[in-house]
């Protein structure tokens, strides 16, 4: 059935909060099959993400990466591309920021090395999604397939890299030299010392994101790019006609993608970790897929949807540790849940309120 026959309100408000609800109701079950409350875990989840500074402060910087992945995958999906390759273009973008901390850290101030890092994970981001852009618009290659093949690519790559080039001298850690004051952006905490986050890494990639917020904005719903975007992902055929290139919307679509992606690294590399290693995009490029279904693709609803998934991360690790029976392989099934009922099962409840709505009579009929 078609998505215009629901009020806007109730797609992009009522149901993403139903299929939220389902997956809270079935974790819940889990949670009292192996004997604890689920309402005194939702509190100590809850409690753990947003009662108190630093929980606040984590909340939020996990949510800076779930923010910029999900933009990545919300700006293909509306070009109509399921972009699946986040993970691997976080991966290598961390490559172009940890290049750019290394050859400036030592001899310019930080916010010198954060514009020149800021490009490099965007373009090393963009160069990864380029191939796989490439083979979907010229030779028809599934971009499903293809970005999950260069996830592993940009995986191997990095074990090269960090074992073999780039290693920190005399250690046999797979990971660079620690970046010294110019490589390294100040954290929240420091620049407003009033406010109480504890020891949270919420740095300045927090501002990055919510301008990177405002930029997918602006680039697809005010643009003449963004219109292309959404006319090409709406219906190519009539895109065609139009004059619309589709190797040129497809190739420029996934480099904006790919270029997202890969600003999250300036949040781990740069914000969080000061040096580069191995695994620091621990799964977020995944999660942005969800991220992406639940906001509906827009970038207000990939805020709260990350916040959301931010709470789940920190949140949950306050759970296992205040309740041992739900380990953080518990928190994993319920984070698991979250994605299955936004992402796979995201249309259970939208057949019902259609017809619901359907069936309830229209203002104007009865002013009549």
């Amino acid at each position: 059935m078609s998505r215009g026959k629901l009020p806007k309100w109730v797609d992009y408000g009522l149901l993403p909060v139903l299929n939220l609800a389902a997956a809270f109701f079935v974790a819940g079950l889990v949670v009292l099959l192996i004997g604890e409350n689920p309402l005194e875990a939702v509190k100590i989840l809850v409690w753990g993400s947003l009662g108190f500074g630093e929980g606040v402060g984590y909340t939020l910087f996990y949510a800076t990466n779930f923010i910029f992945t999900g933009l990545a995958v919300a700006v293909a999906f509306h070009v109509g591309l399921f972009n699946i390759g986040g993970e691997g273009q976080a991966y290598i973008g961390g490559l172009g920021v940890g290049i750019a901390c290394l050859a400036l850290d030592r001899i310019v101030l930080w916010w010198v090395t954060f514009p020149v890092a800021v490009a490099g994970g965007a373009v090393f981001g963009a160069a990864w999604a380029l191939v796989p852009a490439y083979l979907q618009a010229k030779r028809g290659s599934h971009i499903v397939i293809t970005t999950i093949m260069f996830n592993f690519i940009a995986s191997s790559l990095m074990v090269y890299l960090l074992v073999n080039v780039l290693q920190k001298p005399g250690s046999m850690q797979p990971e660079t030299r620690n970046f010294e004051a110019g490589g390294q952006l100040p954290l929240i905490r420091d620049i407003l010392p009033g406010l109480d986050l504890g020891q949270a890494p919420l740095n300045l990639a927090f501002i990055l994101v919510l301008a990177a917020c405002v930029f997918v904005w602006v680039l697809v719903w005010h643009s003449k790019l963004g219109f292309e975007i959404r006319t090409f992902g709406a219906n190519q055929t009539a895109a065609i006609y139009a004059g619309i290139s589709p190797v040129r919307i497809v190739i420029i679509t996934m480099l904006i993608s790919g270029g997202l992606a890969g600003l999250m690294a300036i949040n781990e590399v740069m914000g969080s970790q000061t040096r580069l290693l191995l695994e620091f995009t621990a799964g977020y490029g995944f999660v942005g897929i969800a991220v992406a279904l639940m906001g509906r693709a827009h970038p207000i609803g990939i805020i709260l949807a990350s916040i959301l998934f931010g709470m789940l991360y920190q949140g949950g690790a306050e759970l296992a540790f205040e309740k041992p029976a739900i380990t953080r392989d518990m928190i994993v099934v319920i984070q698991g849940l979250v994605i299955l009922f936004a992402g796979a099962l995201e249309h259970v409840f939208r057949p019902y309120l259609e017809r619901l709505f359907a069936s309830a009579p229209h203002p104007a009929a009865q002013a009549t």
